[in-house]
Formats: structure tokens, C-alpha cells, sequence
């Protein structure tokens, strides 16, 4: 039965290495898997997903203005297809969740999303908050804090490792500008 899945985290938890790995196990089944992310996120090169520890893939991109209904649908009559995976999933609009929803519901295709839960403000995404909501499923993927605690928030910081406390929700970055922390020392480090 299909579903709209939800695996979610703070930075550095290994949420695309995952996604790529579950890829790679349909794959390896003979399964073919339709792979998207972010369009303006191109830190792993432009229509790629990549982690952190080397590993990437070529994929799809979507932006803010694509009805991901209607991508899904000619992804599946082009070709087959047994599952969508999602990178970056924070940043889809609430109406793009919904169309992942209806994507599963009337193309009976698994959905899986893999994205950050907060900004580092420690307020939800627009895309994940309409997961949380929507998702048939929902997994927390862990990391840690520098004291050993479980990782939940995320801290901006500028060159000199000071927090930043305003600013657009969105702007791509990697462990030179975020840090994944507790909430005792984000709020420490943003001083709440």
C-alpha cells in the first residue's frame, strides 16, 4: 500500500545518505525510483542529490511553481516506476505536499520525503509543517549535540561562529554556516 513518508531531522543527521541508500536498494531490486530536490539547492552540483560523506546521484528538480501531481504522473507513464524520494523536503510549498498526497492517494506510488523539521529560528518549514500534518508516516532521523544529548534545533552562525538571530528562512548552506544542537544550547547560543 502506498505511502506519504516523512523521515526528518536537524543538519548532519544523514538524511540524504539515507534517501540515497533506500534508492540504491530499489535499484539494486530492479526497481526504478524517480529522485527530486530542490531546484536553487545546488550545492552538490545542479540536479543532484549528494551527502556529506561522498556519495550522490543524479535527480529532478522542483521549484515552488511545478505541480509535483503532475510531474509524479508523467514520471510514472514515461517510465516505470515503484518510488518517489524527496530531498529537501522543507523547502515544498503546503500545496506541493498536498499534491504528494494526492500523488500517493490516486497514482498509488510511496511518496518519501527527507528534510529538516525547523529553521534556526526553531520555527517550522511551510513543507514541513504540512508533512507533519499529512504524513502517513513519520521518522525521526538522530544526531548530536556537542554535549551527547539528542540534536533538535539548528543554529545559523556567521564566520566567526556567532549566532544569528534574523534573516530569511531559506539560505542554502552546510556545517560552515549551521550547527545542529540541543534546545539547552541553542537556546545558550541564541540566547533565549
Amino acid at each position: 500500500m502506498a505511502k506519504l513518508y516523512f523521515h526528518y531531522s536537524t543538519m548532519n543527521a544523514g538524511k540524504s545518505t539515507l534517501l540515497l541508500q533506500a534508492a540504491h536498494n530499489y535499484q539494486e531490486r530492479g526497481m526504478e525510483s524517480y529522485l527530486l530536490t530542490a531546484q536553487f539547492d545546488n550545492r552538490a552540483g545542479d540536479a543532484r542529490i549528494g551527502s556529506r560523506i561522498g556519495i550522490g546521484r543524479e535527480a529532478d528538480t522542483f521549484s515552488l511553481s511545478d505541480d509535483l501531481f503532475y510531474k509524479i504522473k508523467k514520471r510514472i507513464n514515461d517510465a516505470p516506476c515503484a518510488c518517489v524520494f524527496i530531498d529537501e523536503a522543507q523547502f515544498l510549498s503546503h500545496e506541493q505536499v498536498w499534491q504528494l498526497a494526492r500523488a500517493v492517494d490516486d497514482l498509488k506510488i510511496p511518496i518519501m520525503c527527507y528534510g529538516l523539521r525547523v529553521d534556526f529560528q526553531g520555527k517550522l518549514f511551510p513543507g514541513s509543517a504540512t508533512l507533519l500534518a499529512l504524513s502517513d508516516e513519520m521518522r525521526e532521523i538522530k544526531t548530536i549535540c556537542h554535549c551527547g544529548k539528542k540534536a533538535t534545533m539548528v543554529v545559523r552562525q556567521d564566520e566567526n561562529g556567532v549566532a544569528l538571530t534574523d534573516g530569511a528562512q531559506v539560505q542554502i548552506g552546510g556545517n560552515e554556516a549551521y550547527v545542529s544542537l540541543c534546545r539547552k544550547h541553542w537556546r545558550e547560543k541564541v540566547d533565549k
